[in-house]
């Protein structure tokens, strides 16, 4: 009887190891599934920004520019801060290199014009003033094809197992009065957002939203903004578009 029983034993202790397997790669699968997603990061609406940082902000109601203006400055203010965004200023650096760059030219043919005789500076000016025509020409396509309404670009890294970069891009446009809808001009924003790790060679998350809202909600009769309003529906947005809910 006891051999059986020993027997007996050894058996259910090795249904017990053969069970344990399958429990730990159960396990395992869970947290590898779980580790894929990406982490979640810090949101502008996480930010408090103290009244006394606030300066009052006051437009003319009817002019749609000012308007405008007014709100770019305001996302750009809220957005580019230290625990947020680091504001990139790539397409403002190219603009300005391409407009230096057409100065330079202009100047320096018309110094060449001036030293030397009319006859024998023709090449020169000539070669400088298509010189000039094209940088400027380049200037107003980059402008207008490249960077169009971008008016924030946001970049920041945070380090979470590894290094992972994320990059925020926001364009803005008044939308003209719908009649059937809307009898005022509407704020339009589209964000898109991405984050990736190994220097951009992993796609961990993507997303794109946009939304629009009248400027009467943002301003009021005498035409002084409301920021915190403003800030809230911008942060809303972007929190939306990092949690990869596209819309």
């Amino acid at each position: 009887m006891a051999p059986r029983s020993r027997k007996a034993a050894n058996g259910d202790a090795a249904d017990a190891q053969a069970q344990t397997p399958t429990k730990t790669n159960g396990a395992s699968t869970r947290t590898r599934s779980l580790s894929s997603e990406p982490p979640a990061t810090l949101g502008p609406l996480s930010v408090v920004i103290p009244e006394e940082e606030r300066e009052e902000v006051k437009v003319n109601n009817a002019s749609v520019s000012e308007l405008k203006n007014a709100c770019d400055d305001a996302l750009k203010r809220f957005l580019a801060r230290p625990d947020l965004f680091r504001q990139q200023y790539l397409h403002t650096d190219v603009r300005l290199a391409l407009g230096w760059a057409g100065v330079a030219v202009a100047a320096f043919t018309g110094l060449y014009g001036y030293k030397v005789e009319f006859e024998k500076a023709k090449p020169v000016v000539w070669a400088g003033l298509i010189m000039y025509f094209l940088l400027t020409a380049m200037q107003t396509l980059y402008a207008y094809l490249i960077e169009g309404n971008i008016i924030f670009v946001g970049k920041r890294k945070t380090f979470s197992k590894r290094i992972m970069t994320e990059r925020l891009t926001i364009s803005s446009q008044t939308e003209p009065v719908k009649k059937a809808t809307t009898t005022t001009p509407a704020y339009a924003l589209s964000a898109t957002y991405v984050q990736s790790a190994s220097g951009g060679k992993s796609l961990l998350a993507r997303g794109k939203a946009s939304e629009s809202r009248t400027y009467h909600h943002f301003f009021d009769e005498a035409g002084v903004m409301d920021q915190p309003a403003f800030e809230q529906w911008v942060g809303t947005l972007v929190e939306r578009v990092m949690e990869n809910r596209d819309s």
